[in-house]
């Protein structure tokens, strides 16, 4: 055809979220191109979309969202240029083509010059543009000579004038009709536009549409005529595309596609297939097309031939109509009957073989391989019982009134949209309204979104006619409308919104030299921060700090210079349970700093200088693997394990662990998983899990459990959900969401659930807007969802005091990376696990710094938040010097803190032992409770090292005796702060060591100048 690229459309744009309907142009809700269209998630090419539309006789084809195909032969008005890197997204079958983009058409136009409506023939006059569907409009169908793929205004017009009539309809590109009067309520419409289909015999002018006739009358002067037609709902499938092929079953929520149904040659099929019969002549159109799944019309067809195509394509009915057009389904829809009392209406002879019958006008001849009769569906309903969960049908809402959907999330389920999957899955989500539109798209939204639209209100139920793609018997909304649906009760989330002291609150705490990659808070009191090279943009920084909290006034004394060697941008970090609480860094970004081992012993107290910096050797000690983008975990055997990334900057996947000390002979393990997914994987999430010692890990949209030594896998878990309408979500970086794991409370016989938040998704990148829970050694694990008041990618978490998270920073928009994120998500949520589940969200203060990629939160010793970073690179937002402090409820409430004192011998706990603090206070009243809170080093939403621990405690007077926990499996070996509550108000935290030095890393590196290794035992006389 030699279509050449033309143009891009550019659609709505969002600010917050993702258009619902992509295929809308700027403020006018309407489709750029309205033709047919197919979805084809894994072969999408422009090739492959192009010649579909040629094929059905469309003059634009345009790809948009990397595997959606839209075809028409005008772009609607509204539709606007674009800039090219708006089409952004690579085709799902050409990974070296591009598709579109969010909202973003490429199209391609055949140059055909102009299309138009014919004016009439010699003899005839245009009446223009007419409904039709149901029961016809103009009720003779007839067959023009070299059939439908020959068909033009002159040949329909011919043929009805010899046939004795004076009016003639052109419909679908190829199918013309006769009659001298209208019919059944067929009437001009207002919008000519609709007969938008070229002639199959004639590119330059139009032949109707889908229910459109293009009517000409003999002589001069008009039709008359009212009312509508029912809207019938065919799928038409290109000859060589790969579509979704919409079932008429109900099935579970899937966007699998199956082969493009393609027209098996007259020629190839002398019979029809085994098992399949001719089952009689039905009457189709009565209220809509009796099978929905069309394939492309052929003037060789055979009744062999239809059958076959469809028994290829899986179907179990084949419907043969009008000589040269096949239709394919798994039983008979819309109450389609035997035509028993005019059996004589399929009297077409088929356009391959004049001595066999393909159906007629109105008729098709059916053949199937159901035994018996074949089943029939009756007309649909609109479903307003046997509705899942606590829905209730609201009836028809217009939809598109103000050129926007009205809800936000749209799914497209071209096999088995009905209300229960619809409705199930915006529930799942926690969306409590929802609706059904055009038979296969699923929408999801809050009644906010219904209030702000002034245009959607209740329209007729019969506006609302489009049969639901998984479920023949009932309504699917229809063309900009929604069969609309509310929950009605409780289980869905209710967000709390705290306002005044309740609220927290965001205050400035200093400015800084650098502009943080990791922060890590040391058991002297200090934070230590490192940061990549080469973008700060004052290029004077060393590359890492110490901050001395009580020198907050005193810029100078505040800030300690620390140094390092190579290049630590987007490395892990871990404190390490030896007797000195050293910090450990490994990986970088490129050559020798991927290879990185660094370690720093912090020295010092508050107010006090420490003298110590990093110390590092790649050639003395190194990494096996060189990692950017690694995680680091701490095992019960006291060794560090090290997982993941890259070989160096967006370099080839590293997909292996391994362990530091590097064990005698120890070599790198590959995991399979980790190539399979790079590059959704990096920073992937880490735990020990309580009850066996194995390991937990999440990466991209997966999890699974390792061994603890051989690290195989023992257990796939199911799949993490994404966002309600993407299931390849994800949730480590770049996609960047943020993890931890919920208190571990003595006696410890709860399994341990652990919590992923935000997050985002390739292409369009939308934040992620809920938080997905789980709990590895249940014995049927599965994910638990939680909307969050709002999506977030690049967010970080950090765990209280009073078991509570609190979740900051991030993005509404984008992915993690330099100039990636958009809309920056200021508002702090507080997460409190002790509450029922969709209840434990609550919307906090704000702060006025935008945290976007690199950035960091921590909890510090006397219960505040230290929020820090955003190394965006982007014009847009400022890289972020300033430090803040977020003060939760706790501190701001105005309650007098408990305190509590404790000696060096009662700081470096053995499992099971008991430990007494003294002193302690309890000004609001008791009692007394103790929170464990694992040392942290935070960066890209992971936070290493983290875990709550809620021991048993006794108390008597002043003196509190805390039981540590059991075992390593349960509390791995570390360095942890020690918080006495109050009635949930926390008193300062003290650092003690649980169950000691396992791995001897206090003696790691040995034999080398360049390191300083604080040696093996117990604190007492060491850390005072």
């Amino acid at each position: 055809m030699g279509l050449r690229q033309l143009l891009h459309v550019r659609c709505i744009r969002f600010p917050l979220r993702l258009a619902a309907n992509k295929f809308h142009s700027d403020n006018t809700g309407s489709r750029a191109l309205t033709g047919a269209a197919y979805t084809d998630g894994s072969a999408m090419t422009d090739e492959a979309c192009v010649k579909y539309c040629d094929g059905l006789g469309y003059g634009y084809a345009g790809t948009e969202y990397s595997s959606e195909c839209y075809c028409g032969n005008v772009i609607q008005g509204g539709s606007t240029a674009a800039m090219d890197n708006g089409c952004n997204m690579a085709c799902s079958g050409n990974s070296t083509e591009q598709c579109g983009g969010g909202n973003h058409l490429t199209v391609f136009y055949n140059g055909g010059g102009t299309i138009g409506t014919n004016p009439g023939p010699p003899g005839w006059s245009s009446l223009g543009c007419y409904s039709d569907g149901g029961a016809r409009t103009l009720t003779t169908g007839v067959a023009v000579p070299g059939g439908a793929s020959a068909m033009t205004v002159a040949l329909c017009t011919s043929t009805c004038g010899q046939g004795g009539y004076s009016l003639a309809g052109v419909e679908y590109a190829d199918e013309c009709y006769c009659g001298n009067t209208f019919s059944n309520g067929g009437a001009r419409v207002t919008d000519q536009t609709t007969c938008n289909m070229v002639c199959s015999g004639n590119k330059t002018e139009w032949c109707g549409g889908p229910n459109r006739l293009n009517v000409y009358q003999v002589g001069t002067g008009g039709g008359s005529g009212g009312g509508s037609a029912p809207t019938s709902t065919i799928t038409t499938i290109g000859a060589n595309a790969n579509p979704t092929v919409a079932s008429d079953k109900p099935g579970p929520l899937t966007t699998s596609t199956t082969a493009g149904l393609t027209m098996v040659a007259g020629s190839q099929a002398t019979a029809l297939p085994a098992g399949w019969t001719n089952k009689g002549c039905y009457i189709d159109t009565v209220n809509a097309r009796i099978l929905p799944t069309g394939v492309p019309s052929t003037n060789t067809m055979t009744l062999e031939s239809c059958t076959a195509s469809c028994a290829a394509n899986g179907f179990s009915v084949a419907g043969s109509e009008y000589g040269d057009q096949c239709y394919c389904g798994n039983y008979i829809i819309q109450g389609g009957q035997k035509d028993t009392a005019n059996p004589s209406g399929c009297n077409m002879a088929c356009g391959g073989n004049a001595n066999e019958i393909c159906g007629g006008p109105n008729r098709m001849t059916i053949t199937s391989n159901i035994t018996g009769n074949v089943p029939v569906i009756a007309p649909p309903v609109q479903q307003n019982t046997s509705l899942p969960g606590k829905w209730q049908y609201q009836g028809c809402l217009i939809d598109n009134s103000n050129g926007a959907n009205v809800f936000p999330w749209k799914l497209v389920l071209q096999n088995n949209n009905s209300a229960s999957t619809c409705l199930t899955q915006c529930s799942n989500f926690g969306y409590g309204r929802a609706g059904m539109e055009y038979s296969d798209e699923c929408y999801c939204g809050d009644l906010s979104d219904v209030q702000k639209v002034a245009g959607a209100t209740i329209a007729p139920d019969t506006d609302c006619n489009m049969a639901c793609s998984g479920n023949a018997s009932y309504f699917c909304g229809a063309g900009n409308r929604l069969s609309y649906y509310a929950w009605n009760g409780a289980g869905l989330p209710q967000f709390k919104y705290a306002s005044g002291n309740a609220a927290g609150q965001y205050k400035f705490l200093i400015g800084g030299p650098i502009i943080p990659l990791i922060a890590t808070p040391a058991v002297n009191g200090k934070v230590v921060f490192v940061e990549k090279s080469g973008t700060e943009p004052a290029a004077n920084s060393t590359g890492t700090y110490e901050l001395d909290l009580t020198q907050i006034n005193n810029y100078t004394a505040a800030f300690r210079t620390l140094h390092v060697k190579t290049d630590v941008f987007c490395s892990a970090g871990l404190v390490l349970p030896d007797k000195a609480g050293r910090h450990l860094n490994v990986g970088g970004w490129s050559v020798n700093s991927l290879f990185g081992v660094r370690l720093y012993t912090p020295s010092g107290q508050p107010g006090i200088a420490g003298t110590t910096d990093w110390q590092e050797n790649y050639q003395e000690l190194g990494l096996q693997n060189g990692r950017w983008y690694p995680s680091a975990m701490l095992l019960t055997n006291g060794s560090v394990l090290v997982v993941g990334g890259e070989d160096g900057s967006n370099g080839k996947p590293v997909p292996t662990l391994e362990v530091l000390p590097k064990p005698a002979g120890g070599t790198t393990m590959y995991l399979d998983f980790l190539n399979r997914t790079d590059p959704y994987n990096l920073y992937p999430y880490l735990a020990v899990l309580p009850s066996s010692g194995n390991v937990f890990i999440a990466y991209y949209n997966e999890a699974r459990i390792l061994d603890a030594g051989s690290f195989a896998t023992l257990k796939t878990l199911p799949l993490i959900p994404g966002q309600v309408n993407n299931n390849i979500s994800g949730r480590t970086y770049p996609f960047e969401g943020t993890s931890v794991l919920m208190p571990q409370k003595a006696p410890y016989t709860d399994p341990l659930t652990v919590m992923i938040c935000g997050g985002s998704n390739p292409g369009y990148a939308i934040g992620i807007d809920n938080c997905v829970s789980i709990q590895p050694e249940a014995a049927t694990p599965s994910w638990t969802i939680e909307r969050m008041p709002s999506g977030r990618v690049m967010t970080c978490m950090t765990a209280l005091p009073d078991g509570t998270y609190l979740i900051t920073n991030g993005a509404f928009l984008g992915t993690a990376g330099f100039g990636l994120g958009t809309n920056p998500n200021t508002n702090a949520v507080l997460y409190d696990p002790s509450q029922p589940v969709n209840q434990r969200m609550t919307v906090m203060a704000n702060s006025s710094v935008a945290r976007l990629y690199h950035s960091e939160s921590v909890l510090l010793d006397d219960g505040r938040v230290l929020v820090s970073g955003s190394d965006p690179e982007d014009p847009r937002y400022p890289q972020e010097y300033r430090i803040e402090q977020f003060l939760p409820p706790y501190l701001t409430s105005g309650k007098p803190r408990p305190s509590f004192s404790i000696t060096t011998a009662n700081r470096d706990w053995k499992y099971g032992s008991s430990y007494q603090i003294t002193g302690v206070t309890t000004p609001n009243g008791g009692p007394a409770s103790v929170t464990l809170l694992g040392a942290v080093a935070s960066t890209h939403g992971n936070s290493m090292g983290q875990r709550t621990i809620m021991p048993a405690v006794s108390c008597s007077g002043g003196t509190c005796t805390i039981t540590a926990p059991p075992n390593v499996k349960v509390c791995p070996a570390g360095w942890f702060q020690l918080f006495v509550l109050d009635n949930g108000i926390p008193s300062t935290a003290h650092w003690v060591r649980i169950g000691g030095d396992p791995g001897n890393l206090g003696a790691w590196p040995s034999g080398f100048s360049d390191f300083t290794p604080p040696g093996t035992g117990a604190i007492s006389g060491y850390f005072e």
